[in-house]
C-alpha cells in the first residue's frame, strides 16, 4: 500500500504548511536530509492546543495532540518533497518538546502520537530514532512542539 492510500484509509488529508510567525523557514533541506522546523500542536480549528501535560492536560489528550502534530509535519515534508511523499527514504530522527508539570513522566507516551503514525504511514522507513524532553513552556502556551529530520530520494 503506498503511503497516500495509507493515508487515505487513517482517512487524514495534508494541508499546505502554515507560514512560520518568527524569524525561520518551515524546512531546509540539505543533501538528502530534509529538516522541518518544530510544528506545534493546534486544535482542529486552527487555534493552539494550550494546556500543560501533568496539570489540565492527559497523557491520552497530549498522545492526540502530538499524533496531529504529526499530520502538520507530514503537510510540510510533502511541499518539502516536491508533492511527493514517495521519495521519504527514512524519517531519521523526530523531537517532541511536551510543555509539562515538574512532576510528569510520561513524556515518551505523549510522542507516541506522533512516532506511531509516523510508523503506520510509512512503514518500516517511519521508524526512527527520537528524544522527548519534558520544557517549562512551549510558544504560544501549545502542550506540544515536534520537529523531524527525514531522509529523502
Amino acid at each position: 500500500m503506498s503511503v497516500y492510500e495509507k493515508l487515505k484509509a487513517l482517512d487524514i488529508t495534508l494541508t499546505a504548511p502554515a507560514a512560520p510567525v518568527a524569524a525561520y523557514v518551515m524546512y531546509v533541506q540539505s543533501g538528502n536530509l530534509v529538516f522541518l522546523s518544530g510544528h506545534i500542536a493546534r486544535k482542529a480549528d486552527g487555534s493552539p492546543w494550550v494546556g500543560q501535560l501533568g496539570k489540565n492536560i492527559s497523557t491520552e489528550e497530549g498522545k492526540a495532540a502530538a499524533r496531529g502534530v504529526a499530520v502538520a509535519l507530514m503537510g510540510t515534508l510533502q511541499e518539502a518533497v516536491g508533492g511527493d511523499l514517495a521519495r521519504v527514504r527514512r524519517i531519521v530522527k523526530l523531537t517532541s518538546l511536551v510543555n509539562s508539570t515538574p512532576d510528569f513522566t510520561e513524556h515518551h507516551l505523549v510522542t507516541n502520537g506522533a512516532s506511531e503514525l509516523l510508523g503506520e504511514v510509512f512503514g518500516d522507513a517511519g521508524k526512527h530514532a527520537r528524544a522527548a524532553f519534558g520544557v517549562a513552556q512551549i510558544p504560544l502556551g501549545c502542550c506540544v512542539e515536534i520537529d523531524l529530520v527525514v531522509e529523502v530520494a
